[in-house]
């Protein structure tokens, strides 16, 4: 398994989170084979490093409202 170091990373909040600070997911654009997701409640807390091709599929997923409840 390959590290990936995330001491300097941009991260942006998802659009979907609110001003109050609840229920936050940041993510970072910044790297060229995976998506690093994390809580913003926690910064320091590990990090999800999830590759591009499953990040892409969950997010089709998500917009085509497949993951609903």
């Amino acid at each position: 398994m390959r590290t990936i170091d995330l001491s300097t990373t941009a991260w942006r909040k998802s659009s979907y989170s609110n001003q109050d600070g609840g229920e936050c997911v940041e993510i970072s654009d910044a790297h060229a084979t995976a998506v690093p997701v994390r809580d913003s409640k926690t910064p320091h807390s590990p990090a999800l490093v999830i590759p591009n091709d499953s990040w892409s599929a969950f997010i089709t997923a998500v917009k085509s409202g497949k993951l609903s409840g």
